[in-house]
């Protein structure tokens, strides 16, 4: 079976003021329920800043200078594309002539390989299994020359999978329909915890920044990033946590990039279109994790960065509102923004760049990385805009 590759699928500065642009409310006829009125809404009380693109720029352009450590649940992301062909006799189900099967990384995998198409030098810290999702993600890896050295691999390790069957006709749009998942029974033993602790601890020296990948599958937990930063172990180099179920228990990291449902469900409360509840939460979160910054993603609302010296800013969506695939999505995410702060950025800025990924994969069918061109592309066409409150 051959493994197929993934395609390019804060503070602020000093003259912030003068690089304002304001976008004047234009009076145009459409109907609410079209996307050209939906745009429009959108658009309306925007702030374009044209000169900071320039900055956002030498940022993507330093990225081939840097070097991030991910630890995290490495995934198997695989693909299994059926031609409809007609409904079975042994029970109401479609039956699915198959066409094609792709296995690309996912989880911490994809973020390592969205750091590696931004043009980052990455060292993926996670287990793999001995198996074949296993041996394809370390081959995937091999191929695009990212060191494999912090993977570890274990026999008694099942490589979480994550199948998804799709279905479609010749001339018509895939679309997904059941999931199977295949995961470890266990978390990773004592002896497997420590060989992470240790090669990601070694890595991260070497790093301008730790990427934390937490889907729960026990690669990165509390305890082991506790560790890492006792006693100074890691210096200045910059923790940043995306972690599905247990976010709030990463405290002291410098930063985090949870999605509006995470947030909700940590802090018990829903946000919903209430901008004094997202301030809310964002100030809760960033208290408790004790955080430098902090990145809220809220889906077709954009993003929301917090910095601890600044305050709040609402990031629109980039490009359209009406996505073709949020898998992995989170991961671009977190990749583009750890990668900018390590380059130096400033928190607004990150988020800035984040948004930008994150607009351009969610465009992409299937897990998919953004390109550091792609990135560029972006900036020069459209310059980075904010939402006032």
């Amino acid at each position: 079976m051959q493994l197929t590759h993934s395609i390019p699928c804060c503070a602020r500065s000093k003259n912030e003021s003068a690089a304002h642009e304001r976008i004047g409310s234009v009076a145009l006829a459409f109907s609410p329920a079209t996307t050209a009125g939906a745009a429009a809404l959108r658009a309306r009380s925007m702030t374009k800043h044209p000169k900071e693109a320039d900055r956002l720029k030498k940022i993507v352009e330093a990225f081939p200078k840097i070097t991030v450590t991910v630890l995290g649940d490495l995934v198997a992301d695989e693909f299994v594309f059926g031609e409809i062909s007609r409904v079975s006799r042994e029970a109401p189900v479609l039956i699915l002539k198959h066409r094609e099967r792709t296995v690309v990384p996912g989880g911490a995998a994809n973020a390592a390989n969205n750091l590696a198409d931004l043009g980052v030098n990455v060292l993926p810290v996670g287990i793999v299994g001995d198996d074949e999702p296993g041996r394809m993600l370390l081959k995937y890896f091999r191929h695009k020359r990212i060191a494999v050295s912090g993977v570890l691999k274990d026999k008694s390790y099942t490589t979480v999978t994550k199948t998804r069957i799709l279905a479609g006709m010749t001339h018509t749009a895939r679309q997904q329909v059941v999931r199977v998942d295949r995961e470890p029974q266990d978390a990773p033993n004592a002896h497997l915890t420590r060989e992470l602790y240790l090669a990601a601890r070694n890595y991260a020296h070497a790093s301008d920044a730790l990427l934390v990948s937490d889907y729960g599958y026990g690669a990165a937990t509390p305890a082991i990033v506790s560790t890492l930063q006792e006693k100074g172990k890691l210096g200045t180099v910059p923790i940043i946590v995306d972690s599905r179920y247990r976010m709030l228990q990463y405290s002291g990291v410098t930063a985090a990039t949870p999605n509006e449902p995470e947030v909700e469900e940590a802090l018990g409360f829903r946000i919903g279109q209430d901008w004094s509840k997202v301030l809310s939460a964002g100030e809760q979160v960033m208290e408790r994790m004790q955080l430098q910054s902090l990145v809220i993603t809220r889906g077709r609302d954009g993003m929301v960065a917090f910095d601890r010296k600044h305050k709040p800013v609402d990031i629109p969506i980039f490009g359209s509102d009406q996505v073709t695939d949020v898998t992995g999505a989170g991961d671009t995410v977190i990749a583009s923004f750890t990668a900018a702060l390590a380059a130096g950025a400033t928190t607004e800025e990150a988020a800035q760049l984040a948004n930008y990924a994150g607009g351009i994969v969610v465009m992409k069918r299937g897990t998919a990385t953004v390109s550091r061109e792609e990135l560029l592309h972006a900036l020069e066409r459209t310059p980075p805009v904010t939402r006032p409150h």
